[in-house]
């Protein structure tokens, strides 16, 4: 058993940061304000091979594991978890193409998703079933020479923004069986959004409905088979919830280090606030909980590369421990900061709002609590 990163690892861990520290974090505060990413970063972006993370390099990608892409996005979020986090999707998208699409489908799509030619949404959730995702009602009929798209998506990162919507749909019976995956491009007749949502966190993301009124696509399309939707979507999941735990992980971790250096540079009582045990307990303690979270991070990632039949609890377990960890310590540098920390200019109250949402999104926390729970009780039944 060994802990430590691989030299090609470390060496991926720090060009992601330094690519974050140089391209994003400087921007990161005016984008959050502006409410979008500038399509110039993704191109340098896809220089990195970070355009196809664990896409196989026969088609473009860079063909990294689960546990070499949770360092890129811990890395990335150092400097904003919002930018990091709509990378993430995108990738998450093109490994379930990857993984399932047709020959066909992998060479329209994959290349250009790795160029980051083609920036991908991914459109599961609905505005009557999030949690619930296999009651989902978009329904996609035959057409000619291809399917016919009706329905909304809801809360889609990227919705009116990118180039193309890896949508799940219903082309079959109620239930998880009757869905399928469906690729719709942008500029796709019938393809409409909703307004730019309001939002908490994650402001640099633009994010709204997606609206299918009768939008037809061709059959080649379709990812995979017809009605095997559900459980691509429910796959891509499990590494997308590595992602979203990683890119908290990354965000705390920034905020922690914000929080050492206030409180070495911060005097009162006259001696700088580092020095007071109450905060050394509290910084030790967020310390603690952040090499605790990353462990179970990693180790989940390798559950999920190694195929263990344990996989996929594992990354529900890591979602839930990561993003709450996460989320605790990001709230404890504002604190750290006082008064400060309330404020835009010191960047830890955009952590906080950002971070918020790694806890309900690629799956609540409370639904990963079901999956964690149903796999514990299967096994001890045995």
């Amino acid at each position: 058993m060994d802990f430590a990163p691989t030299e090609e690892q470390s060496a991926i861990f720090d060009m992601a940061y330094a690519f974050g520290q140089d391209q994003i974090a400087p921007f990161a505060q005016s984008w959050e304000e502006q409410g979008t990413i500038p399509k110039g970063l993704w191109p340098k972006v896809a220089e990195l091979g970070l355009g196809g993370i664990y896409v196989s390099e026969d088609h473009g990608g860079s063909g990294l594991s689960r546990l070499d892409a949770t360092m890129v996005f811990e890395a990335l979020s150092m400097a904003c978890p919002s930018v990091a986090s709509f990378l993430s999707i995108h990738n998450m998208c093109g490994g379930m193409i990857d993984k399932f699409g047709s020959a066909e489908a992998k060479a329209k799509w994959l290349p250009r998703m790795c160029r980051m030619e083609t920036m991908f949404s991914y459109c599961l959730t609905e505005p009557g079933s999030g949690s619930d995702a296999a009651a989902l009602r978009t329904r996609a009929v035959p057409g000619d020479d291809g399917y016919v798209l009706t329905g909304t998506k809801a809360f889609i990162s990227g919705g009116g923004y990118s180039d193309a919507y890896l949508a799940m749909v219903r082309t079959g019976d109620d239930g998880p069986k009757g869905i399928s995956a469906i690729v719709v491009e942008a500029g796709t007749e019938g393809l409409s959004f909703g307004g730019q949502e309001k939002k908490m966190g994650w402001r640099a993301q633009p994010t709204a409905q997606v609206q299918f009124d009768a939008c037809a696509v061709p059959a080649g399309h379709l990812i995979g088979e017809e009605g095997r939707g559900f459980s691509y979507a429910m796959a891509g999941l499990d590494g997308g919830r590595l992602n979203i735990a990683a890119s908290a992980l990354g965000g705390a971790q920034a905020a922690l280090n914000a929080g050492l250096s206030y409180a070495g540079d911060r005097k009162a009582f006259g001696k700088s606030i580092d020095q007071f045990q109450a905060l050394q307990f509290k910084l030790a303690d967020m310390e603690i909980k952040l090499q605790a979270a990353r462990v179970f991070l990693r180790q989940a990632a390798w559950k999920l590369d190694s195929a263990a039949p344990d996989a996929t609890k594992y990354c529900a377990m890591a979602k839930v421990f990561v993003t709450d960890v996460a989320f605790d310590v990001a709230n404890e540098a504002l604190q750290i900061h006082g008064g400060y920390g309330y404020l835009a200019d010191y960047g830890i109250e955009k952590i906080v709002r950002d971070l918020r949402v790694h806890q309900i999104l690629e799956g609540t926390n409370e639904i990963m609590r079901v999956i964690v729970s149903r796999h514990l009780i299967s096994e001890h039944a045995g």
